[in-house]
């Protein structure tokens, strides 16, 4: 019985190994069939010139796959320079007290939009307009004195004797520096009301009335935002091909996703010798005013232009094959007005910036894009040759696969 029950067992698990065989030796041969079905096609010499697609899950559905579509196009290839820095000022000013006195006066606030000679703060002028009150009455007595000295001057015929005695009567007389005396107590007096020096905003008031200040202590400060500034370290190697008036792209942390552009306005010509990198000054207009001074930058300067470029999008670009990997992209060959087919084609790529790739010319008439070829820019990633397409502008939002 012993014996009986335990042939029994082994019997039983042989079948159960065999069985596990089977089904694996299955499924790998379906797996198989299917990469190969998916490969080949109808003309198998065809196929045998396109590159494998391993690695990606291809569609093997005769449905029309959504893909969004770019066209090629021949144009001036810009070759960027990327740096960051970040935003200031266009012009800025730091208010500082030019008299001594007590403040009586700010009615302007932080973030306060104020023009060229508006009053931004007002000290007391109590001992101004006496000061000036008393070299006032000085510069009378003086002009007094000096009319009494050539009062009988007027007899003189010599011209050059009479200019003599009359620089001898002002100064005899005081009135020349009761003249300078009044100019120096007004200037005074006018220097208690600070006024803005340009059209600008408000920003880091630092006194409040009834405060004490002493000649140069900081009051406020008023910039000017529009346009605005950005100032990026370029390394020496890349200074050479940047030029004045060059476009500039900006992204701003604070706002992401959103370009701004403006153009390189100057190039400083020294070389810092510690990091080996000159600074470069960017404006762009902000008359919104939404970019705000220390807000940081990512910014990409036009730097090398190449003519006559046939361009796609570097999302276009794919690379195919097992062991020597080309590169190619998908060409929309059209069947009709709702749908067509994804086309691959080896491609040879030359230079490339941070959107655009030039496509080199090619000896082969069945490699290459032409301009006006619409390629494949999203949702071609896992496309075999032949797949039925359709167009859309937006691949996720279709119901198909996006390569973002």
């Amino acid at each position: 019985m012993d014996f009986s029950r335990r042939t029994l067992s082994l019997v039983t698990l042989g079948l159960i190994i065999v069985a596990l065989a089977a089904g694996v030796w299955w499924r790998l041969g379906g797996l198989k069939s299917a990469k190969a079905a998916a490969a080949g096609g109808p003309d198998s010499t065809k196929s045998a010139n396109l590159p494998e697609t391993s690695g990606a899950s291809e569609f093997s559905t005769d449905v029309p796959q959504p893909v969004t579509g770019a066209k090629v196009l021949r144009d001036t290839l810009w070759i960027s320079v990327s740096a960051s820095g970040q935003a200031e000022a266009y012009r800025r000013a730091t208010l500082n007290a030019q008299v001594e006195g007590r403040v009586v006066s700010v009615p302007v606030m932080e973030s306060q939009r104020v023009a060229r000679g508006d009053l931004l703060l007002g000290l007391d002028t109590t001992q101004s307009a006496l000061d000036v009150a008393t070299a006032q009455a000085n510069l009378l007595k003086a002009q007094a004195t000096y009319r009494q000295d050539v009062l009988f001057d007027d007899s003189i015929t010599d011209s050059d004797v009479k200019a003599q005695r009359d620089k001898y009567a002002r100064s005899m007389s005081g009135l020349d520096q009761a003249e300078v005396a009044l100019r120096k107590a007004e200037l005074t007096l006018a220097r208690t009301a600070v006024r803005a020096p340009f059209d600008g905003w408000v920003a880091d008031v630092k006194v409040v009335p009834g405060q004490h200040v002493t000649v140069g202590a900081p009051l406020m400060t008023v910039v000017d935002l529009n346009p605005i500034k950005v100032e990026v370290q370029v390394l020496e190697a890349e200074l050479g091909d940047l030029t004045p008036g060059r476009r500039a792209t900006v992204t701003f942390a604070a706002y992401p996703g959103e370009r701004f552009h403006g153009h390189i306005e100057s190039i400083n010509p020294v070389v810092d010798p510690q990091t080996r990198t000159g600074r470069v000054t960017v404006v762009l207009t902000n008359r919104d005013h939404r970019i705000k001074p220390g807000m940081y930058a990512e910014i990409s300067l036009d730097a090398e232009a190449i003519a006559n470029c046939v361009l796609v999008p570097r999302s276009a670009i794919l690379e195919r094959g097992e062991g020597e990997r080309r590169t190619m992209v998908f060409v929309y060959s059209p069947v009709d007005a709702s749908h067509g087919l994804a086309k691959w084609r080896y491609v040879t790529v030359g230079r490339e910036n941070d959107s655009l790739a030039q496509i080199l010319p090619s000896d082969n008439e069945q490699e290459g894009v032409k301009p006006g070829e619409i390629v494949l820019v999203d949702g071609q990633q896992y496309l075999a040759h032949d797949t039925p397409v359709r167009l859309v502008k937006d691949v996720e939002a279709a119901g198909g696969r996006p390569g973002r």
